[in-house]
């Protein structure tokens, strides 16, 4: 039996932490795993941290670090579950800081996306992200915005595996790091102004 996330049936917004935010960025931990397709979620919010000069805090289920935007708390995860598990870590976190799910934004990789393509939602099915799935399942809902990061499909049958956990090729390195700070850009406008603007202004092309 599925449960529903306590706080999420307070009648009284107050109950919610209503100026505070989640982003997190969905990856594997381990040293084999950095700078791969499957990792851009770590990647883009450790740039974003990078630039607001913060540090990341290994705590309870995750790595976190935190600032200020405009009288906002915003929180950056990186769940340390390992990718299929990270649920468990968007669910305890979300509890603790009592966000309400229109403040949570999950960043991970599409291969039904071209490569280098955003693509900003506010609900939708898991999409065959196994990430994605066990957030859903642990959340009990569909309804929390994420942001797709599109890593392509050049792979052939019985490759996927190989090619999402694969590093990025020699083309694709030449403009990852514009297509990051592209996305951060993003994620900084979901935070002052929310999903529907985002969405309407960001989704297409990363690199645009």
């Amino acid at each position: 039996m599925k449960l529903s996330i306590p706080f999420l049936s307070f009648k009284k917004e107050n109950k919610y932490n209503m100026k505070s935010y989640l982003v997190v960025g969905l990856g594997n931990i381990g040293s084999k795993f950095e700078k791969t397709r499957h990792n851009i979620g770590f990647d883009i919010v450790e740039y974003i941290a990078k630039q607001k000069k913060i540090s990341f805090e290994m705590l309870r289920y995750g790595e976190l670090c935190s600032f200020n935007l405009k009288g906002k708390s915003c929180y950056i995860l990186k769940p340390n579950t390992f990718m299929n598990l990270s649920g468990k870590s968007v669910l305890f976190w979300i509890k603790k800081k009592k966000i309400p799910l229109n403040n949570v934004l999950i960043i991970t990789d599409d291969i039904h996306l071209e490569f280098g393509v955003l693509r900003i939602r506010k609900s939708g099915s898991s999409g065959g992200h196994n990430g994605i799935k066990d957030i859903i399942d642990k959340l009990n809902t569909e309804k929390f915005p994420r942001m797709r990061f599109g890593i392509g499909a050049n792979y052939k049958k019985g490759e996927k595996v190989d090619y999402v956990l694969d590093k990025w090729n020699k083309k694709e390195s030449n403009i990852i790091s514009r297509a990051i700070e592209k996305s951060a850009e993003a994620i900084l406008y979901f935070l002052e102004n929310g999903v529907e603007k985002s969405m309407n202004h960001f989704n297409g092309n990363a690199l645009r």
